[in-house]
């Protein structure tokens, strides 16, 4: 079940608005999302506008716009530590059939750096999966739901927290 999105909006502010993850971590009204993980170098977040179940999005806290060439081999391999251990933490909070890890956005749209990690449920359709998944064109939009959102950042935040329930 998907509901209603104003996908030209959408684009409209991921174009020509402030940076959503910036805007984020400077607490703008309208840029709220559900931190699941902060260690002072890097993020992880409840995605606002959900395909799938759970789906987070990992970014380094700093405004980088170059997934290589903004980050140097050190950094760009810390980044990809939390991004792995975020995805295994997802992996073991809810049904994952498979894990999805890509990088998004452009300097035209979504400009800072950041990584989707997405939890594809068991038995969905092939002809329904990988990009069609992702895409709120082809998949849309999760219903928003506070209550499971909250349940479901405590969950992460609990396993990203104590180590040995990661399920990695």
């Amino acid at each position: 079940m998907t509901t209603s999105f104003d996908l030209d909006a959408y684009n409209e502010r991921a174009r020509n608005g402030p940076c959503f993850i910036c805007a984020m971590l400077a607490g703008t009204p309208g840029f709220e999302h559900r931190i699941v993980y902060d260690d002072g170098a890097h993020v992880a977040f409840l995605d606002r506008y959900p395909t799938l179940p759970g789906k987070l999005l990992v970014a380094p806290r700093a405004h980088v716009e170059d997934t290589i060439g903004g980050l140097t081999e050190a950094r760009y391999l810390a980044l990809h530590r939390v991004v792995h251990r975020v995805a295994a933490a997802l992996a073991a909070t809810v049904p994952t059939e498979r894990l999805y890890v890509l990088s998004l956005g452009s300097r035209q749209g979504h400009a800072h750096v950041h990584w989707h990690v997405a939890a594809l449920p068991p038995g969905v359709p092939y002809e329904q999966q990988q990009f069609h998944a992702l895409m709120a064109e082809g998949a849309g939009v999760l219903p928003e739901d506070p209550e499971q959102a909250d349940q479901l950042a405590a969950a992460l935040r609990a396993r990203l927290d104590h180590p040995d329930q990661r399920g990695a």
